[in-house]
């Protein structure tokens, strides 16, 4: 199951600025997609009361839910925004306890147990603690802090690989351990740092935890986190352990781009706009007898088109195909010299030709 953070995680990242209706917009699509959770932003931040008050009427299923510090004060403020789940966030290891905190362990876990009873006590029904940089903290103290969060009424942990150090191996050793050892909803929230972010986030679910977080594009502090796309269509096509509506998951990932200024290169996973288009002769001669062949899964069920040219790299099957998809036939023609022809006038252009293109060269 998922949990979107763009309007938190994402709203992190350096330079983005987020405006309300630009929020909505990214609410709409995370619910058209299914989300099973939307983090709709953290305590404090601007427009937040007015966004909840607005995504509540329209959230269906889709549970909403908002980010604080550990902190009382801050919880209390939470409780007054009407969402569905409080994510409280938790530095666990020692280098955050001491050097951001100014406190030890045992200080940690008092306020911690002393911050969800007040959660409780201000009839916030389901709390979240996020466990902060867990891969760098004593495993066993972590386990801890999960316990105490357990036995104090939270309903759910998230293990928050910060800095994203972790591989599959690792996540899914950690996500076991605190699997067997709570009886409440687990989350996972993977950092991007070394390109783990999405197969972290996949191994912890299939590892154990309940939920995955995640953000549009992937962005957020640094280099990111698992990306919502990524997630929803390996989920769906991949696993078909959910049906996430993703036929305008490529649209809204072109949206967050714009307004977050982070462009999308051609063959980004899912959201790019060459990720089916081919122009290796035998690729595309595969393509055109059975597109499974060189495709993990329909173009269509993303919203996406498959782009098949002819090019430098193409031979004299290539080529053939092209013309009878054009319509140019052909029978008769020379095929070795206008192999050739293409190739050359290609590596000339430096991409593949158009059908106009092709054309031309097809009447000499």
């Amino acid at each position: 199951m998922l949990i979107d953070t763009t309007l938190r995680e994402g709203a992190q990242l350096f330079g983005a600025y987020f405006s309300i209706d630009a929020r909505k917009r990214i609410i709409e699509g995370l619910l058209h997609l299914g989300t099973d959770e939307i983090e709709l932003g953290w305590v404090g931040q601007e427009g937040l009361e007015e966004l909840t008050a607005w995504a509540r009427p329209r959230a269906g299923e889709t549970r909403l839910s908002a980010w604080t510090p550990c902190r009382g004060e801050d919880v209390r403020r939470a409780a007054r925004l009407g969402v569905d789940r409080v994510n409280i966030g938790v530095p666990v290891s020692d280098l955050h306890i001491e050097r951001r905190l100014g406190t030890d362990r045992e200080g940690l876990l008092e306020r911690l147990a002393r911050t969800v009873l007040a959660a409780r006590l201000l009839c916030i029904g389901y709390v979240s603690v996020g466990l902060e940089d867990v891969s760098r903290a004593n495993v066993d103290f972590a386990l801890r802090a999960a316990e105490v969060a357990q036995d104090a009424g939270a309903s759910r942990v998230r293990l928050s690989d910060s800095l994203g150090i972790l591989c599959p191996d690792t996540i899914r050793t950690l996500v076991a351990r605190f699997r067997d050892r709570l009886d409440l909803d687990l989350a996972v929230h993977c950092h991007d740092d070394f390109g783990m972010a999405t197969a972290n986030a996949v191994t912890g679910l299939a590892a154990g935890a309940d939920f995955a977080d995640a953000s549009v594009l992937g962005i957020g502090e640094r280099s990111g986190i698992a990306a919502t796309e990524e997630l929803a269509a390996y989920l769906t096509l991949k696993e078909e352990s959910h049906a996430y509506a993703i036929d305008g998951v490529r649209d809204l990932c072109g949206f967050v781009s714009q307004a977050a200024g982070v462009p999308i290169p051609r063959t980004k996973s899912i959201a790019g706009q060459d990720i089916f288009a081919c122009e290796s002769g035998l690729h595309a001669h595969a393509l055109s007898k059975a597109p499974d062949l060189f495709e993990p899964f329909d173009p269509a069920r993303i919203g996406a088109d498959r782009a098949v040219a002819v090019g430098g790299k193409s031979g004299r099957s290539a080529i053939r195909t092209a013309l009878e998809r054009h319509g140019l036939g052909a029978d008769g023609r020379d095929i070795p010299a206008l192999v050739a022809s293409v190739r050359d006038l290609a590596w000339e252009l430096k991409r593949p030709l158009t059908a106009t293109e092709l054309a031309e060269l097809a009447k000499n």
